[in-house]
């Protein structure tokens, strides 16, 4: 590909892999045959419904030859980071799923526990949980001093029913109101993308990124050093496209191009 010699595959699993978890046509096939080649694939998502197990469990069922070693979720990345940096602090989570199995190593609140102070606000992906009485208790807790922390900044996705709203429409309410800024640690964090090239063992030139988010998943990958792949499928838009703050090192209609993108295919 253009003088980049390519050892490893990151991939975008919500609008790339599948769209609300239904295999999209030939990315299975072109999973199998990346995997064939033996590339080192890594399964990078700001999905933060399920966790790494359930994840791989769904795809694996599909037919996509994954382990829960081959994901790396938002969530996983946020413990870490939070480990890291805050070491002790007390965190309330705001989100749609339950991911506490992929947040291990943190002090998280209960769920129901609305009385105690944290130390951090950890924002999510959004859903019926994003309700006035939620967002205002973390507005509350932030004008108290507590650290703003995002999973990611997406402000929609792909499903069956067409684009859904996320969590960045209202992360944007919470840091204005609050006037605070998040600490995102999900793409388009540079963190995110040197925790998967780390997995793999890659440096970011050895590496490419495929996504249908041009912002967080291509460009983001490339500021990062790593050659980006926008498809055009899940929550691609001509539009969003066009009015990008850069161009993609690569466009292709789907996934099931990306083999032949990269030299496999005959």
């Amino acid at each position: 590909m253009e003088s980049v010699s390519v050892r490893a595959v990151l991939i975008d699993i919500d609008g790339v892999l599948t769209v609300s978890w239904q295999p999209l046509p030939g990315a299975v096939e072109a999973l199998r045959e990346i995997r064939a080649s033996g590339l080192g694939v890594a399964l990078v998502t700001n999905t933060t419904s399920r966790t790494r197990s359930s994840i791989a469990s769904t795809l694996a069922d599909a037919g996509f030859p994954v382990t829960a070693d081959d994901v790396l979720t938002a969530p996983a990345v946020t413990a870490a980071y939070l480990a890291e940096r805050c070491p002790g602090a007390r965190c309330a989570v705001l989100n749609s799923g339950d991911v506490r199995e992929d947040l291990g190593g943190i002090d998280l609140l209960a769920e129901d526990d609305t009385d105690t102070v944290p130390d951090v606000v950890i924002v999510g992906g959004a859903g019926p949980e994003f309700d006035y009485a939620a967002l205002n208790r973390a507005f509350g807790h932030l004008q108290r001093g507590a650290r703003l922390v995002a999973m990611h900044r997406n402000l929609y996705w792909r499903t069956e029913d067409g684009l859904q709203l996320d969590a960045g429409a209202f992360l944007a309410g919470l840091e204005k109101a609050a006037r605070t800024e998040a600490e995102v640690t999900g793409k388009p964090s540079p963190a995110f993308f040197g925790a998967a090239l780390a997995r793999l063992g890659v440096g970011a030139d050895e590496a490419v990124m495929v996504g249908d988010d041009i912002e967080s998943d291509v460009l983001a990958a490339q500021r990062a050093g790593v050659t980006g792949v926008l498809v055009k499928t899940g929550k691609y838009l001509p539009e969003t496209h066009r009015a990008a703050s850069g161009t993609p090192d690569h466009v292709i209609e789907s996934f099931a191009d990306l083999p032949a993108l990269l030299g496999l295919s005959q």
